[in-house]
């Protein structure tokens, strides 16, 4: 949702949702933050343009660049990927088309890993509280290994993380 509101506020009314296979929980739920984002904004459900790729990896977001996204009539003026790589692969795929992002086609991600801001031009991503998962994590493992309950596992009801954007320069042209 972070992602799709980011873009709605910058303007962009035509927004590409480029994506790995539906199987994919994680992938459905950033579908779904970003049809709430794009339904909360009072446009209609067709704002946004599927795109499906193979894979979540580079070479996969070239192939959905190159093959579906750059080039559509009536295109849209940003796209939201499902992860950094699928990001990095379409912004190579634009920049080979001469698209420029972020001026063309701003990008969003998800994942915010290592690289993202080491990227040419680099990625505005969502970024997991990841401290915090881990955190969490070490916490329920420790429970169940001080007190073994196979039948009625330890779990943490109404835990909500809360991810963050960190903005850059894909997503906004430079001043």
């Amino acid at each position: 949702m972070l992602a799709g509101q980011h873009l709605l506020a910058a303007g962009h009314r035509r927004i590409a949702y480029v994506h790995a296979p539906n199987r994919l929980q994680q992938v459905r739920g950033r579908r779904e933050g970003l049809a709430r984002a794009v339904e909360e904004s009072g446009l209609r459900a067709d704002a946004i343009i599927d795109i499906p790729a193979e894979r979540l990896d580079v070479e996969a977001g070239r192939d959905a660049g190159a093959a579906r996204l750059i080039g559509l009539p009536a295109g849209p003026t940003a796209a939201f990927c499902a992860n950094d790589l699928l990001a990095l692969g379409v912004i190579q795929t634009a920049f080979d088309a001469g698209v420029r992002a972020p001026e063309d086609l701003a990008v969003v991600c998800y994942d915010d890993v290592v690289f993202a801001e080491a990227s040419l031009i680099p990625l505005t991503s969502v970024r997991h509280p990841a401290g915090e998962i881990g955190h969490l994590a070490a916490e329920l493992l420790l429970q169940e290994i001080d007190h073994p309950q196979p039948e009625h596992p330890h779990r943490r009801t109404g835990v909500v993380l809360q991810p963050e954007l960190v903005v850059h320069r894909s997503s906004i042209p430079r001043p």
